[in-house]
């Protein structure tokens, strides 16, 4: 067979799947779908529990992954960025001891650097960068001497500040409307892992780690110095001390069936948002608000900006109503009888009563 033939086979079978599909159209048959499609099909059609998972294509872990991965199309920065408030981050000048204690503290591999405020960003600094300089600044100073130590901490200026050490790196900025994917990939190809969100004024909105990312496909990453936070402690008088960090989920698993929020539950994530619309404001310390179903609230600690603790308790009973004693209705015959009786009682019978008493 020919090459013309080869082509003109293609040509013709190409027409014919193109009628064929044209036909299917007309009766309602045909249907045109990606393997994208496909793929959310047979994840929607795959059992999750682990008993039925014996003759399936996918583990639940597998499973889980595609759907997120699936589902990261439609993310955006603003999703999964940590909100200003909860920033991290260093002023360029702080000296270096200062800066040792804030890594140690924060538990965390990178820290954002500015100016005067963080509006003011000018770059992030990695704790192996720190270390590097440290290391190298004691070697220098033990260099030329006779009697030579691995490492003298009290050779290293601990005071200067940290924007003479020059070691300062470049940090990424992106808005909250990026579709997370993108950053992904500038993350990956720019070797920076840390970016800032940079609000439609230049302020700084929120800060995302490729961690962040990471973590709405795989899920949670813990590592060895990672500790089990409980933003929800239950109390001895059946109310609960909550961070007002905690997601709504986490306090209706706390709570129980009696904390439901209804439509609140798309227009807030956390607890702390859950009291900002109920109170229509950021409301102030020891303010007690009204709560949804048989739960009330008590601001336990907040500050101008935003709520930190808040105690949750269920609402006491509302009292009996007290049943108020009618009077008889009195009808116009039995008061006309009355008026009657008391017409026919003259003087002279009121004077033989009270003679008689």
């Amino acid at each position: 067979m020919s090459d013309g033939d080869r082509s003109n086979g293609n040509e013709n079978g190409d027409y014919k799947l193109s009628w064929l599909e044209r036909l299917l159209a007309k009766i309602g048959f045909s249907r045109k779908k990606s393997i994208r499609d496909d793929l959310a099909e047979v994840l929607a059609e795959t059992p999750t529990s682990p008993q039925s998972q014996t003759g399936s294509e996918f583990s639940p872990a597998e499973q889980s992954m595609l759907q997120n991965v699936l589902a990261l199309r439609e993310r955006r920065i603003g999703d999964v960025m940590v909100p200003r408030s909860e920033i991290v981050a260093v002023k360029q000048d702080i000296p270096i001891g200062q800066l040792l204690q804030t890594f140690a503290k924060a538990g965390h591999s990178r820290l954002a650097v500015y100016g005067e405020t963080l509006d003011e960003p000018t770059g992030m600094i990695h704790i192996r960068d720190l270390v590097s300089y440290l290391t190298t600044q004691a070697a220098a100073a033990q260099k030329g001497k006779r009697v030579r130590k691995k490492f003298d901490p009290k050779s290293i200026d601990l005071t200067q500040p940290l924007i003479n050490t020059k070691i300062v790196r470049r940090i990424l900025f992106a808005p909250p409307s990026m579709p997370v994917v993108d950053l992904l990939v500038k993350m990956q190809a720019t070797r920076i892992h840390l970016a800032l969100v940079i609000d439609e004024y230049g302020g700084t909105d929120g800060l995302v780690s490729i961690e962040d990312i990471v973590e709405e496909i795989v899920g949670d990453i813990e590592d060895e110095h990672d500790e089990q936070e409980t933003r929800i402690v239950a109390l001895g008088d059946g109310s609960f001390l909550a961070d007002a960090r905690a997601s709504l989920a986490e306090t209706l698993e706390a709570a129980g069936t009696g904390f439901d929020v209804g439509a609140l539950a798309d227009e807030v994530d956390t607890l702390g948002g859950l009291m900002v619309t109920l109170a229509a404001r950021v409301p102030a310390r020891n303010e007690i608000l009204r709560g949804p179903g048989e739960f009330d609230f008590e601001i336990i600690d907040a500050d101008p900006r935003r709520v930190k603790r808040v105690r949750i308790f269920r609402r006491p009973p509302d009292p009996p109503k007290r049943e108020r004693k009618r009077k008889p209705k009195i009808t116009p015959d039995a008061a006309s009888a009355q008026n009657s009786e008391s017409e026919s009682v003259t003087p002279a019978d009121m004077d033989n009563r009270n003679a008689s008493g």
